[in-house]
């Protein structure tokens, strides 16, 4: 039987329970850990109780929304996992332009209850990604350079705190910890609500793509990267390292949201960069592109990833990418795919020192990585996504703390920088001293 935990409305889920392995499951395959007790909170005082709880009997905590974090950071083995899931309300007020959202919503969430009345704000590209953990780590989305980041966008924090306590965070009440919030993940309590302020978007959105073999993608890359500073805010630019029937390719062009005509009069600009063998012009509504992705991202698959950030796409970064670190004579089938997405516009307006988030001068981040679905096979992909990092590392100014795969202080650090990352120890020594709420890129308590 479940042991109860004194204050606890929620369902407990123990080792036995016919739902527990549904429960622990995470987008991530290579992870298989099995909490001590799996906690499916429905309140802030749940949230409360299952850390007094946790503290209590010396259970490591783990915090779940969408379970997306590729190092399954959310899944303590014989510990307690606290399930933000059942929290996952999302009510929106037209009048205002506010949507309150709960700890465990999910971004499709979100974007439905939002775009029912032609409104939206910045959420990531996978629908299945919950809103918690993108917006604490900053949220890059495709209406970032219009709007900037999911965590700019945050009017107001509800955070259950190491201690129990229930806080409102915003610009004015508790201003440090909404500025640590604002990118810092979940070092300093749980988040149980977040109020955003959302943006008219009337729905249409457009994906372009003009497709190069890799061997003749050099030239075009340095024109797509001539565009970057004088792009659109509509226009998200994107660049892909992709094998197509066994050959590299490299997939150049951008995502519109906005009014289609002048999303598809941008394209006799991008054609400037070069003739390509293959072109993709979608058409699409907003709430279709931000699913688009979602059948490449399907729980159940091994994966592995590494991610930079550029303040400067050089010719040599340019090189390295189409190598994608790779041998002459690799089976590119085999070989990890990778890309970049453009930042600017409003993501580079909010001054760096007003949010926890860093690199706000980035202008392109690379994502790469493998996935999988043979355990024989992981040592092989994850070398090949860890060689196409390493290709772009000598290049990287910084790292967007979402896709962290180190569990080591350099990986925060940087994330972070120095000055910043000192700032944010303090906080989590006034907040987190005990350094309750590690399971995530962790940010140490200042001594």
């Amino acid at each position: 039987m479940t042991e109860r935990i004194p204050g606890f409305a929620g369902a407990l889920i123990g080792g036995t329970h016919h739902e527990y392995d549904t429960h622990r499951e995470i987008w991530n395959a290579m992870i298989d850990r099995r909490p001590a007790l799996i906690a499916r909170c429905t309140s802030p005082a749940d949230v409360a109780a299952a850390i007094a709880h946790a503290r209590r009997t010396d259970l490591e905590i783990g915090v779940k929304c969408g379970g997306h974090n590729v190092t399954g950071l959310s899944v303590p083995q014989d510990g307690l996992m606290i399930d933000l899931t059942p929290m996952s309300d999302v009510r929106v007020d037209p009048a205002t332009r506010r949507a309150t959202v709960g700890g465990g919503a999910l971004l499709r969430f979100l974007d439905q209850a939002a775009q029912a009345h032609g409104l939206a704000t910045t959420a990531g590209n996978v629908s299945h990604t919950g809103v918690g953990g993108l917006t604490l780590g900053g949220g890059m989305g495709w209406l970032a350079r219009q709007f900037g980041l999911a965590c700019d966008n945050v009017e107001a924090y509800t955070v259950v705190t190491a201690d129990g306590e229930t806080l409102r965070a915003t610009a004015t009440d508790h201003p440090d910890l909404f500025w640590a919030l604002r990118g810092g993940g979940g070092n300093f309590g749980v988040v149980t609500e977040f109020e955003f302020r959302l943006h008219p978007v009337a729905g249409d959105a457009l994906v372009v793509e003009l497709t190069f073999e890799a061997d003749d993608a050099f030239e075009p890359m340095r024109r797509w990267r001539d565009l970057l500073p004088d792009a659109p805010r509509q226009a998200t630019l994107t660049a892909d390292a992709i094998t197509i029937e066994g050959r590299p390719m490299v997939a150049i062009g951008y995502v519109w949201v906005g009014e289609p005509e002048a999303g598809m009069s941008y394209l006799s600009t991008m054609r400037g960069i070069g003739t390509a063998t293959m072109e993709l012009i979608q058409p699409l509504r907003y709430l279709e592109l931000q699913s688009i992705g979602d059948a490449n991202h399907v729980h159940g698959r091994r994966r592995y990833s590494a991610g930079h950030y550029l303040s400067e796409l050089s010719d040599a970064a340019i090189e390295a990418f189409l190598t994608r670190g790779s041998p002459d004579g690799a089976d590119w089938t085999r070989v990890a795919g990778g890309g970049f997405q453009a930042y600017g516009g409003a993501i580079g307006e909010v001054a760096n020192e007003d949010s926890a988030f860093s690199h706000r001068d980035t202008v392109v981040e690379f994502f790469g990585g493998q996935t999988w679905t043979d355990p024989a096979e992981d040592e092989e992909r994850m070398a090949s996504a860890r060689a196409f990092g390493a290709a772009l590392a000598p290049f990287a100014s910084g790292v967007y703390v979402n896709v962290l795969t180190e569990s080591d202080q350099a990986g925060v650090r940087r994330a972070y920088g120095d000055a910043k990352l000192a700032r944010l120890s303090a906080l989590k020594r006034r907040y987190d001293p005990d350094n309750v709420f590690h399971l995530n890129q962790n940010i140490v308590p200042a001594s």
